[in-house]
């Protein structure tokens, strides 16, 4: 029988309360190359085997969580004794027995993370988002990749790739995948920042398999940092003017979708779900019952808001679904984007606006008009301003606006009269 090794900061619970947590395992040296690590986490940690030899370099096997919080039971809770057993056991493991179980893959990963997703119950448009980008853009590059022999160079290769890649577009799967030309530095940039998104989801996957004990360390994935500076866009929003003209070149049943979409700064998904009882004619809002960020929340709506939804909710039953096209069929995931562009092009409105900025102009005017950031952070489902402040902060009028225009220097230069402004 071997024996067992001693190790002060690992053998018993109260001296793994002790450790500061830390990404990196704890490791404790037993015999021939293996090794036994402990990772502090949050909340209680988990055992690693690791060994290496001259022929199969370094191995890793995930052991499972320690007896920190709940009692060592040797199967799925395990003591320092008993995580020793099992790094023993696997090693004996014949080579060829080994072989059979397929190494964890970002494949592994990403099917994993997904599953969580759907089980924390998260809105549907992320997980089709987490979806889309996992089989478009993940899986048919990185996916066949162990995390264990992932490197930060790697990483960044296939970010990289992204970004050189032309962006895709909507197309038939019937037919050949087509590609949308990049040109000038805006293109570029949202080129970045859409690389910057996929990586978030690919990188919120490994960590994942992370905290599940999957991989040991995670150090590959934390050297590699997002595009900077990537999110600068200027923000698109409407006149008051151009939004007249965008509703009068609008088909009736969307015009009611634009609409809905002005007086509440909502968006296009958190719209087309909405049904008659949502709207509250007492105290003039309407709920929002499943938003992006998985959170309901209730929009305040002006005077002209409540009329508006008082006409379009009259005599129908509450469980109706509020928006509906022309031939009573419901609004569904990207249908807003041709009608859209057809009623920017009539009303003539350039450069053109997607209807998300309709949500851009809702929020434009309420800063301009002096409402507080905070209430329409509040009111666009933000937990905070700062998102409202990193789009809007530049319109509100604020102590700076009139700090500098009240104290800075006026020179008292006068206009010459012999400059004539030539009409255009």
């Amino acid at each position: 029988m071997a024996r067992r090794i001693r190790e002060e900061k690992l053998d018993t619970r109260s001296a793994r309360l002790k450790l500061r947590q830390r990404r990196e395992p704890y490791w404790a040296s037993m015999s021939g190359g293996l090794a036994l690590g402990y990772r502090k986490g949050k909340t209680g940690g988990t055992w690693i085997a690791k060994h290496y030899s001259a022929a199969a370099g370094r191995r890793y096997h995930a052991i499972g969580p320690a007896d920190d919080i709940l009692d060592a039971d040797g199967r799925s809770v395990l003591n320092f004794g008993q995580a020793q057993a099992n790094a023993r056991e696997w090693l004996a493991t014949p080579s060829e027995v080994q072989s059979q179980s397929r190494p964890y893959t970002v494949a592994d990963a990403m099917d994993d993370y997904l599953r969580y997703l759907e089980s924390e119950g998260r809105p549907p448009h992320t997980i089709r988002d987490a979806r889309y980008r996992d089989s478009a853009l993940i899986r048919p590059k990185v996916g066949h990749e162990r995390l264990f022999n992932l490197t930060a160079e790697r990483l960044r290769r296939w970010r990289d790739d992204l970004v050189k890649a032309a962006p895709r577009v909507r197309t038939r799967k019937s037919e050949t995948q087509k590609y949308r030309e990049v040109a000038g530095d805006d293109a570029r940039r949202a080129r970045r920042a859409s690389a910057n998104r996929t990586w978030t989801v690919l990188r919120a996957a490994l960590n994942h398999a992370f905290r599940d004990g999957k991989v040991p360390s995670d150090l590959a994935w934390r050297k590699v940092k997002p595009f900077k500076a990537v999110d600068a866009a200027r923000v698109r929003y409407l006149t008051v003017a151009e939004a007249k003209r965008l509703l009068n070149a609008c088909n009736p049943d969307f015009r009611s979708l634009v609409q809905a979409a002005l007086e509440t700064g909502a968006r296009y998904g958190e719209l087309v779900r909405l049904t008659i009882a949502d709207f509250n004619p007492d105290v003039g809002t309407i709920t929002i019952r499943l938003s992006k960020s998985g959170r309901p929340r209730h929009v305040v709506l002006t005077d002209q808001g409540k009329a508006f939804f008082r006409q379009i909710t009259a005599a129908r039953a509450g469980d109706e679904v509020m928006l509906r096209k022309a031939d009573g069929s419901t609004w569904r995931t990207s249908h807003q984007l041709r009608p859209m562009a057809e009623a920017v092009n009539r009303a003539k409105i350039a450069p053109a606006i997607s209807f998300h900025g309709l949500r851009h102009t809702w929020a434009s005017h309420a800063v301009m008009n002096g409402v507080p950031l905070l209430v329409v952070a509040k009111n666009l489902g933000h937990s905070d301003t700062r998102m409202v402040e990193k789009h809007y902060g530049h319109l509100a009028p604020g102590y700076i606006v009139d700090a500098i225009r009240a104290g800075a220097p006026k020179f008292g230069f006068k206009r010459d009269k012999k400059i004539v402004t030539l009409s255009r």
